[in-house]
């Protein structure tokens, strides 16, 4: 702490703002890492529960019902709905296959799902991707600052150089503080968000066949 307090005493405007910089964003990531932990924690866990549940229901209010209950972040309800039919005549909605219409309709819905579900994988790959060099950039600033205050001071030893630059090194280290967390957050949650999604994916599939089959066995 007094190595800290010591290079932010003697450092300028420019390396006092990189400092900032990358506070903001290690808080940042790790605001989107918890959150995000906690998202998809819910909705691979909701989606293990109320698929089965779903198939499971005696009817399709009933399923309905289980999925009203079950899933909490909203990404199986919409799919849902999107089987159900819609009033859109007179628009180009309803030209072509009632297939077609189907396809379109579960894939807006599953789109605006994985939007969700992917929400901040952007910032922790920009965070991950961008601290190592500002970081870089940080301690480059800070040896030539403190080279410059040692040169003007008219005495250079390897003391009075060792220790500006040692401090200036923290900036390196605090950058890769920042974007290793980023960067195995951001690969984890790629592998979850792809689970869900292949899981999201194969329920729309049957959800539109079960769509399908229903409506020719009622024009029958």
């Amino acid at each position: 702490m007094e190595g800290l307090a010591q290079f932010w005493t003697q450092s300028d405007g420019i390396a006092r703002a990189v400092a900032v910089l990358l506070l903001v964003m290690s808080i940042s990531a790790w605001v989107v890492i918890l959150w995000k932990a906690w998202i998809l924690h819910r909705a691979r866990f909701d989606i293990g529960r109320a698929v089965p549940a779903f198939w499971a229901a005696a009817s399709l209010d009933a399923g309905r019902q289980r999925l009203a209950a079950l899933d909490r972040e909203q990404v199986l309800l919409p799919l849902l709905a999107a089987t159900a039919p819609h009033d859109a005549r007179g628009t180009l909605e309803t030209h072509g296959a009632l297939a077609s219409q189907l396809t379109r309709r579960l894939r807006d819905a599953l789109h605006r799902g994985l939007a969700h579900l992917q929400f901040g994988q952007v910032l922790l790959a920009s965070i991950g991707s961008t601290a190592p060099f500002i970081g870089l950039f940080g301690t480059v600033w800070g040896i030539y600052h403190a080279l410059v205050s040692i040169s003007a001071a008219g005495v250079i030893t390897i003391e009075k150089v060792s220790g500006p630059v040692g401090e200036a090194l923290i900036m390196t280290a605090a950058g890769l503080a920042v974007a290793i967390p980023a960067v195995l957050a951001y690969n984890l949650f790629g592998k979850w968000v792809a689970a869900c999604e292949a899981e999201l994916e194969g329920f729309a599939h049957d959800l539109r066949e079960m769509a399908l089959e229903g409506r020719a066995s009622r024009e029958t």
